[in-house]
């Protein structure tokens, strides 16, 4: 049962809020779920990339220190990081609680992340990790097909295209991405499984991971993040 969060010291008594991370690998389906329960639970679905490119976009004190370390080929450190997702989270469509997709990826991220959590005075419902084996991974990735001329994406098993080679909207040639490729896509699943186990045991260690199959339909995904978060209500 996913456990209920603190009040803030601004909610309104009995307003569920729902605050939660989103965990998975490259091609578990995370945009498509975090969409999903966006939509749904009218909750702010807050992408580290997004709030990155905003802030530098926005030219932001914290964007603009992003800059310079992007620009000398740099990762960006956590501090900044988590300074704009300090800033995000104080925004109004956070009031009825957030989806954090693409951050923390590691201990130390999670941990910062603990920590501005409680100076708000917030806490984390829970952590769900969309759980899928890397060969249907693998399988799903590999088998994606973009049109060059339109970008319209396919699936050589799941969404054929009924003109073989060809975009069923354009005519355009289908081509095959160099990041849709295997040995990319292993090298990517290498890299999240050294990175995310530790943070995956941080997060059961809380008591705040919850798992869910993300080898099944979309669908069937969704109903079980449903029935997750319909437990926190139930409270």
């Amino acid at each position: 049962m996913i456990p209920k969060a603190e009040a803030s010291s601004d909610s309104k008594e009995g307003e569920e809020k729902m605050r939660v991370i989103l965990l998975g690998p490259p091609g578990a389906g995370k945009g498509t779920q975090a969409a999903e329960i966006k939509t749904k639970y009218k909750v702010a679905h807050i992408s580290t990339g997004d709030i990155l490119r905003q802030n530098v976009k926005e030219k932001t004190k914290l964007g603009c220190q992003a800059q310079e370390f992007m620009n000398g080929g740099k990762l960006v450190p956590d501090e900044i990081i988590v300074g704009m997702m300090g800033e995000r989270l104080k925004e109004k469509d956070c009031e009825k609680g957030f989806l954090l997709d693409g951050f923390p990826r590691t201990v130390p991220q999670a941990e910062a992340l603990d920590q501005l959590l409680a100076t708000m005075n917030l806490s984390l419902d829970a952590v769900i990790l969309l759980d899928v084996d890397d060969e249907v991974v693998v399988k799903r990735l590999c088998g994606r097909r973009m049109c060059r001329q339109c970008g319209e994406i396919y699936h050589v098993t799941f969404k054929p295209s009924s003109q073989g080679m060809r975009c069923e909207k354009c005519g355009g040639e289908l081509f095959q991405r160099d990041d849709d490729k295997e040995t990319v896509i292993r090298s990517r699943l290498k890299v999240y499984h050294d990175q995310t186990a530790p943070l995956i045991s941080y997060y059961d260690e809380k008591g705040l991971l919850r798992k869910v199959n993300a080898g099944t339909s979309s669908s069937s995904v969704m109903a079980e993040i449903e029935a997750l978060v319909q437990e926190k209500v139930a409270e």
